[in-house]
């Protein structure tokens, strides 16, 4: 009896306020309460695992996602002024319910005084190759290049020495030994075979996987930057020459190439039966149609520092190092456009992958581009001198070492 007496003097106290304020002409309060009754808005979203924080823009949430997330079963933490909230008919509990974003849903935030208010929430899965988990190489080394084939990923480290390391999976790896001592800056798969290439026109062929390696045929002089191949042949371009080198037997011997123009050449592809060599400082590019036997200048649209170039899906990416955002694309390695990396940063190597192009940097940068065009910062496990990625197998690996920094164990994969 008492409690009951207490709350009808509550609600005439409350009454009886209502009618001062009403009786003043002072609303404010009223009007406060008011909107109150009418809030309904989401103030804040997230997914809960794998953790990911939603970005509200208007009446639009967007939320990004790791690479290989199942989004078929979220569950949203989310914040809100309004008195529910529902998908459908589902009423929605933070941190609770589960739903299905495989397609943009609509968040109807009910408010007290049942006025509604949609939000579109979209779910994105990130791109392959912009998050890594950290690996270890067997030995701290300049670990240069790392390439896949026959199942395998291969690395192979500059410095002097004779290290290399062979994965099934770019989680595990084993040690192996070159042949010799060298600076050994490239390796690449072609056809059953392994084959590395180094200063002093050294060479290096694997046949089973990169367990064992015997020495490969002597290249014309040359400090040998990179190796690639394509239409049955190897083909190889050195620093500070014009050289180039042709092989047909798997590396077992090599001939020289036709010239190219003056610089230093650090990199070469091939794509569409095309060959495509880009060089260290210079805006020239070269390109041959004819298996290496003569090559044509061409124009990149820059003098940056172009350390890497690869191809995929009618697209030949280019990128610089040096400390900026130089990117090039050409769909025939004449004709070549500038393009923007997303991150400031000493840029070392672009493959590609499963649709995607996947950068490296030095740091803990990364990049990703459906078409080369349109670039996406990624983040690779740790600061490290990364060198070199390469896809294979469903996964991107990268490799870390500068010998001039006393090396690295680093390696990454993704995912």
């Amino acid at each position: 009896m008492k409690k009951r007496v207490q709350f009808v003097f509550l609600i005439a106290a409350l009454l009886g306020l209502f009618l001062v304020l009403w009786g003043c002409g002072d609303i404010s309060v009223l009007t406060a309460l008011k909107n109150l009754e009418n809030d309904k808005a989401i103030t804040a979203l997230s997914i809960v695992s794998p953790a990911a924080t939603g970005t509200i823009t208007g009446t639009s949430i967007a939320v990004t996602v790791p690479y290989g997330t199942n989004v078929t079963a979220l569950v949203a933490s989310f914040a809100t002024t309004g008195a529910s909230v529902k998908v459908g008919s589902t009423v929605q509990i933070s941190g609770v319910t589960a739903n299905n974003f495989t397609n943009p849903i609509t968040y109807t935030v009910i408010a007290a005084n049942f006025s509604t208010q949609d939000y579109v929430v979209t779910v994105t899965i990130a791109p392959q190759g912009s998050s890594w988990t950290a690996r270890t190489l067997p030995s701290s080394a300049g670990w240069q290049s790392v390439t896949y084939g026959n199942g395998v990923f291969v690395a192979v480290a500059t410095g002097g020495g004779t290290a290399a390391a062979t994965s099934p999976d770019g989680i595990t790896w084993t040690a192996r030994t070159l042949p010799s001592s060298a600076w050994w800056y490239s390796v690449t798969y072609g056809n059953g075979t392994f084959v590395a290439v180094a200063d002093n026109s050294t060479a290096a062929i694997s046949t089973n996987g990169g367990s064992t390696w015997t020495s490969g045929g002597t290249l014309p002089s040359g400090t040998w930057f990179s190796v690639t191949y394509g239409n049955g042949i190897f083909v190889a371009v050195a620093g500070g020459s014009t050289a180039t080198a042709i092989s047909t037997n798997g590396g077992s011997t090599w001939t020289s190439g036709g010239t190219l123009p003056s610089g230093t050449w650090f990199s070469v592809t091939y794509g569409n039966g095309i060959f495509v060599a880009v060089p260290f400082g210079s805006g020239t590019a070269a390109i041959s149609t004819n298996n290496g036997s003569t090559w044509t200048a061409q124009t990149l649209p820059s003098s940056a520092f172009w350390q890497s170039v690869t191809y995929g899906n009618g697209v030949f990416v280019a990128v610089a190092t040096g400390g900026g955002t130089a990117a090039a694309t050409s769909p025939d390695g004449i004709t070549w456009t500038a393009r923007t990396l997303p991150t400031f940063a000493v840029w070392q190597s672009v493959t590609y992958g499963n649709g995607v192009f996947v950068a490296v940097a030095g740091g803990t940068a990364a990049a990703t581009s459906p078409d080369g065009i349109t670039w996406t910062a990624g983040t690779l496990p740790s600061s490290a001198p990364w060198q070199s990625v390469t896809y294979g197998n469903g996964v991107f690996v990268a490799v870390a070492g500068d010998s001039l920094l006393g090396g690295s164990t680093a390696a990454a994969t993704s995912p």
